[in-house]
């Protein structure tokens, strides 16, 4: 068996075995005989022909079983995993993980850095000073004590999707579904918690940009949950437009602490959040009805129960608490005002561009190693569907840097306002399982 011989079988769209398989993965990975070039030339092939569910399966199975896998038998109770596949102003992690907790879910999550137009749940933690390096003892005490923990990547845990993405990113080969699938499942199936719940963004802002795309992820990505025997549940929802106003890393903590104390930026994000929790508690058995489940949800919002579970678990990982109690962690330096040049209904013409502006104010990275502006953002004065007067605030750029004129030209560029709002559309667009 050698590697050139797997290239020729699966450039001339042939099935490869579970063997051939792990000896790609073995030998990239551990025995380093593979060249970045070879294993660039294969993932092509994959990308152009394609993987069936076999196959798929094998690569998440041998990606899985390069490194370490958490387990979390040692902590009682339900425990759940909680993924996104990225979007902008996607702030639901942060929302959902301690409410779920004061509701009893324990919540165990592996996230990821902000790449581009989307950004990462580790990036608006470490906004506030949280330390999501953790080992095994650190998350298991955090599980135990505050019902959740948030940490990143370690280098231990599949280092073959790290070694595999990375080429990906470099050969642009990062939308095949097989690749995308087994890179995401092998992470959730790395950390053995009972229950995986996805959340796969469909729309110009998110990872699949149709229905069509979002789907096929989903039942490939079901089809490898099923073969592991992971109990899964996939939402695929809306990223047409921002998810709520907030677009940034500290601005988006602020809006989540805001949210937890019973101030939801818009009812969209509500909405979500209310029916994800609502999902989770039904599958999970924490509740029997979808009316006990939002009533719940909106105590432990009321009586502060969540916004309690969140800052204990935040300062618990070495969140600043002078600075959280201070409220003083969101202090950009340069703010600018963009103003409507007409009335209008507000609408967004592309929500990646209002991401790339987010990214090109300071919030986003374009390679991993990047340092990114903690500070710089956008709140959405106006979302979609909300009158503005002319010359009324339409949205207010953050950083700590100078703010180039040209971004309010290309924001404007991409702002549509009309006579009539639009039609509304479903913010969870289906559910699978």
């Amino acid at each position: 068996m050698d590697i050139l011989s797997i290239i020729e079988k699966k450039r001339t769209d042939q099935e490869l075995t579970k063997n051939e398989i792990f000896y790609f993965i073995d030998q990239l990975v551990n025995k380093k005989t593979i060249n970045d070039y070879q294993a660039a030339a294969l993932i092509m092939a994959i990308n152009i022909n394609g993987m069936n569910p076999t196959e798929t399966f094998h690569l998440t199975d041998a990606m899985l079983k390069s490194g370490e896998i958490i387990n979390l038998d040692k902590v009682s109770g339900v425990k759940i995993d909680k993924h996104s596949t990225g979007g902008v102003g996607d702030k639901v992690s942060l929302i959902l993980s301690p409410i779920c907790a004061a509701l009893g879910i324990k919540v165990a999550k592996i996230s990821g850095k902000g790449l581009g137009h989307t950004g990462g749940t580790i990036d608006k933690l470490e906004s506030i000073g949280v330390d999501c390096n953790l080992n095994e003892k650190q998350y298991l005490k955090l599980l135990k004590d505050n019902g959740l923990f948030i940490m990143a990547q370690t280098d231990e845990l599949t280092p073959a999707d790290r070694t595999i993405y990375a080429l990906r990113n470099a050969t642009s080969t990062v939308q095949s579904i097989p690749l995308i699938a087994s890179s995401i499942a092998c992470k959730k199936l790395a950390l053995k918690t009972d229950y995986i719940f996805l959340d796969v963004k469909v729309g110009d802002g998110g990872f699949c940009k149709t229905i069509n795309d979002a789907t096929k992820l989903s039942h490939a990505l079901l089809a490898i949950f099923k073969e592991c025997h992971r109990k899964a549940i996939i939402h695929i929802t809306n990223m047409t437009q921002p998810l709520g106003r907030a677009i940034g890393n500290a601005i988006e903590i602020k809006a989540s602490i805001d949210f937890l104390k019973g101030n939801p930026e818009c009812d969209e994000v509500k909405s979500l959040i209310y029916d994800f929790v609502a999902d989770i508690m039904l599958t999970v058995k924490k509740t029997k009805t979808r009316k006990q489940a939002l009533m719940q949800i909106e105590q432990v919002i009321q009586t502060g129960k969540a916004s309690k579970v969140f800052n204990q678990w935040v300062i618990s990982q070495h969140a600043n608490a002078n600075l959280l109690n201070s409220g003083k962690y969101f202090n950009p330096r340069h703010i600018k005002i963009i103003k409507a040049p007409k009335s209008g209904y507000v609408d967004y013409r592309s929500t990646k561009t209002i991401g790339l502006i987010s990214f090109k104010l300071g919030a986003g990275r374009l390679h991993k190693e990047d340092p990114i502006d903690f500070h710089a953002g956008i709140y959405l004065n106006k979302i979609r569907n909300e009158y503005v007067k002319a010359n009324e605030t339409l949205a207010t750029f953050y950083s700590s840097k100078p703010i180039n004129r040209l971004l309010e030209k290309e924001f404007l560029d991409n702002v549509l306002l009309t006579k009539q709002p639009h039609k509304k559309e479903p913010i969870i667009v289906k559910v699978m399982k």
